[in-house]
């Protein structure tokens, strides 16, 4: 599951970074420059690396999830579809459920036994 985060993740910030032009109409139509969609590219690069790494997973999962939070608030603001982001951001925290125990056991407050 985390390879496939990440599959997306990068890809997705790939083509903000190489400027693609199906990435630069998605950035016209929320209003976003190239230089900040470029940006966000890197952001996003940052996080989902952050995040493959079990020291840093924690880390680059809370960053993840507020990244996909961002991105259903804009798709909520420009009338679009946010299925997608949803389902990612739902994957995000399943699979840091699975990879860190004490996550979970920090959000409901009780052991979890790990066989």
């Amino acid at each position: 599951m985390v390879a496939l985060i990440a599959i997306v993740f990068l890809g997705s910030a790939l083509g903000k970074i190489s400027g693609s032009d199906q990435m630069m109409k998605m950035a016209a139509g929320f209003g976003f420059s190239t230089g900040s969609f470029q940006v966000l590219g890197v952001v996003e690069i940052i996080a989902v690396l952050l995040f493959i790494f079990p020291r840093t997973g924690i880390l680059g999962t809370v960053l993840l999830a507020s990244y996909m939070g961002g991105g259903i608030a804009t798709h909520l603001q420009h009338s679009q579809p946010i299925m997608v982001p949803v389902i990612i951001e739902c994957l995000i925290f399943v699979t840091a459920a699975i990879r860190f125990p004490e996550l979970s056991e920090r959000l409901i407050n009780r052991k979890i036994k790990v066989a």
